[in-house]
């Protein structure tokens, strides 16, 4: 196992991190998906009583990325917003506090399906629409693919079972023409993706990653090899 693990996507050398991120060196970029902010607060606004503190856990590690990386930049690939950002929300002063710790980081926040509080939230983030073509990759939020440019994406939370153990873990999704982050809160479900023949799953497994074998499928049954 290791902390990150080095692939060339379209021609582009990407790291992916077991801490639940991906760093492009060659933007200086950190990208995560499905940061969640105020997830909590809406669960306990319907009357679900849950803990506080998710959201201030989960600024604390994406500090500790951004000083691991030294990246300039922060790309959120869509639902950075779990609902309504209401000014009196909980969340929010620990957002406000992290954001002026990293004043000097450019946060970009590409749209997913529950940012739609995001352009009036007043975050001080900028934002980028539905998709953003870079370089061989669009950002987006949802796994669609594109005819040309490789797709780095969210909003599945893709799930990932090791063998002997029956948990599961969140995993990044390698597809071709697609890489699917795991959801970077750790407050959220998520889904065992149903595999492809070529498609292989990298496991973060408390910090750390785990690689898993290409899918192969064989007749009417199907196996990692």
């Amino acid at each position: 196992m290791a902390t990150e693990f080095k692939l060339v996507i379209a021609g582009e050398t990407l790291c992916l991190l077991g801490d639940l991120a991906v760093y492009w060196p060659s933007r200086n970029r950190l990208m995560v998906a499905d940061l969640h902010l105020g997830k909590a607060d809406t669960f306990r606004r319907s009357g679900i009583g849950l803990p506080s503190g998710g959201t201030s856990h989960d600024l604390e590690r994406l500090s500790y990325l951004l000083q691991k990386t030294a990246a300039a930049e922060l790309w959120i690939l869509g639902d950075m917003l779990h609902g309504p950002a209401p000014h009196d929300a909980g969340w929010r002063e620990s957002w406000n506090a992290w954001r002026n710790q990293h004043a000097q980081v450019r946060i970009v926040a590409v749209a997913g399906n529950h940012d739609r509080a995001l352009i009036n939230a007043g975050l001080e983030i900028e934002l980028a629409g539905a998709s953003v073509e870079d370089g061989a990759f669009v950002l987006r939020h949802e796994p669609v693919q594109h005819p040309r440019l490789h797709v780095l994406c969210g909003h599945i939370h893709p799930l990932a079972v090791l063998p002997g153990i029956r948990r599961r873990w969140p995993a990044f999704w390698l597809r071709d023409g697609l890489t699917v982050l795991p959801a970077f809160s750790y407050f959220t479900a998520g889904v065992a993706p149903g595999l492809a023949a070529g498609d292989r799953l990298a496991a973060c497994v408390e910090g750390d990653l785990v690689m898993l074998p290409h899918f192969k499928a064989s007749g009417s049954r199907s196996r990692m090899a």
